[in-house]
């Protein structure tokens, strides 16, 4: 599936002078904005948008026939979402403030710089964009819709707070703007990431690799490839997965770990649209997706000076968060039909029933590993499995046997108000206070299940059972 969610952003250009038009043109599209229409005749503008988008327009302000004094009210009215950029040789304050009241978006004096020009219409793309993104995502959020929930089948969820990431999604994924995928590990960014791809409108492949590890030459050699004789044994000349992903995107798994070198080439990358092979001084344009991930806290990572502040700021443009498993414990019922079939399909079983209360005595558990740890305790058990309903006990070794001990802290108890059992209570409790609030806290737990709620207490499912008998 291949379709753009965000309007096309065609940047029109428009002047009486050919020549300026086509250096204009070959300015933009050597920093990468290649979709230009352009117009010698000022009369030809509103007939043309009248029937076609365009992101932004730029032109002269003294033209014949319709001259841009004229023309600029005109669009600040019947466009006024399409910011509207001026290029004149007048360098008139006046003139600059007057048509600025009449919603210009920004004016540039002729001649007019080469980067000046590039900046101002990437501003104005990606405030246009912006607009656009929040209009959408609005429209999205008070529907509760998805347009192509197509391209979110792969990732098995019903929890709300997925559905939203995915309309945020579907809003942002044709912007072209990179987008930081963050969340633990284990818990699909891969799969968001490649949904990112799919509603992108990009022709070209996904191409995904793990940066973790790679040193600097490694990070290089993988990403830019190199020209042969870059370095001893490099026989022939190699392109990277930059090239590979050229029309498509590249993603970028673990970009918390890259070290400075390999971030600095990064940034370059975003910044520039452009690359350098190892031992080649000819720079290589790219028109690839840069769809990152990590599971690191990369404001930490920028506080100890271990990832770099301005890298940051052009990768969170768009960031998607991922929650982990034990923030959406709906999912667990789901998930578990999901891997069920898939270990029942790759090891030639017939699938198996899961017992109803499985479901909550996994969410007991806080799962570090997230799905991924799902899945492997899925598997093992499948593979254990040889009568008609799927035995629990692999899973009740999981999370009866291995919880983790929890440190003691250094802060005395001593003392009324650090006792949290007098927090509890509001006085201090007697032995059998404590045994019943103990019981009905794991009676919650199990969402009433005695066999759960007996094992989370260490005692047999009989002795519970008279315990809460007797209180009745």
């Amino acid at each position: 599936m291949k379709q753009k969610t965000n309007p096309q952003a065609t940047v029109m250009l428009v002047d009486d002078e050919p020549h300026i038009l086509k250096t204009s043109r070959l300015i933009l599209g050597s920093h990468g904005i290649t979709d230009i229409v352009t117009f010698d005749d000022s009369r030809e503008v509103l007939p043309y948008l009248a029937t076609r988008s365009v992101a932004v327009i730029v032109f002269d302000l003294n033209m014949p026939y319709i001259s841009g004094f004229e023309l600029l009210p005109k669009l600040a009215k019947d466009f006024p979402q399409t910011p509207v950029i001026l290029m004149t040789a007048v360098d008139d304050l006046e003139t600059v403030i007057n048509c600025m009241k009449e919603g210009a978006f920004d004016y540039l004096v002729k001649p007019v710089e080469m980067g000046r020009l590039v900046s101002s219409v990437r501003k104005a793309l990606e405030i246009g964009n912006l607009s656009n993104e929040l209009s959408s995502l609005k429209d999205r959020l008070l529907t509760d819709s998805l347009e192509h929930p197509s391209a979110f089948a792969e990732i098995v969820t019903g929890n709300k707070k997925m559905r939203a990431t995915f309309q945020y999604i579907e809003v942002i994924a044709g912007s072209g703007k990179p987008v930081l995928i963050t969340g633990d590990s284990g818990v699909g960014k891969e799969l968001v990431a490649k949904a990112v791809h799919d509603l992108s409108g990009c022709k070209g492949n996904f191409i995904a690799v793990n940066v973790a590890g790679l040193d600097d030459n490694m990070f290089s050699d993988t990403l830019f490839g190199h020209k042969k004789g870059a370095f001893t044994g490099a026989d022939q000349a190699r392109e990277g997965l930059i090239a590979r992903a050229n029309g498509g995107s590249l993603f970028l798994d673990e970009i918390g770990d890259l070290n400075e070198m390999s971030q600095i080439k990064l940034l370059r990358l975003l910044q520039e649209k452009d690359y350098y092979p190892v031992g080649s001084d000819i720079a290589r344009m790219s028109d690839a997706r840069i769809i990152l991930a990590t599971n690191r806290d990369l404001q930490k990572q920028i506080a100890a000076g271990k990832f770099r502040r301005d890298l940051y700021y052009r990768l969170c443009t768009h960031q998607v968060t991922i929650p982990p498993l034990r923030e959406r414990l709906d999912d667990i019922p789901l998930l578990l039909d999901h891997f069920i079939a898939q270990a029942a399909s790759s090891l030639n079983k017939k699938k198996p029933t899961p017992p109803p209360e499985l479901a909550d005595l996994l969410s007991l558990h806080p799962f570090p590993g997230n799905l991924r740890e799902l899945e492997a305790m899925v598997f093992d058990a499948v593979t254990r499995h040889s009568s008609g309903v799927l035995s629990m006990e692999s899973f009740r070794e999981v999370i009866f046997d291995d919880r983790p001990v929890l440190p003691r802290t250094e802060t005395s108890t001593h003392s009324p108000e650090n006792n949290p059992l007098i927090g509890i209570f509001g006085h201090f409790p007697s032995i059998e206070e404590v045994e019943n609030h103990t019981i009905d806290e794991a009676m919650k737990m199990a969402n009433g299940n005695q066999g759960i709620a007996a094992n989370l207490l260490k005692m047999g499912r009989q002795n519970l059972n008279r315990r809460l008998k007797s209180r009745k």
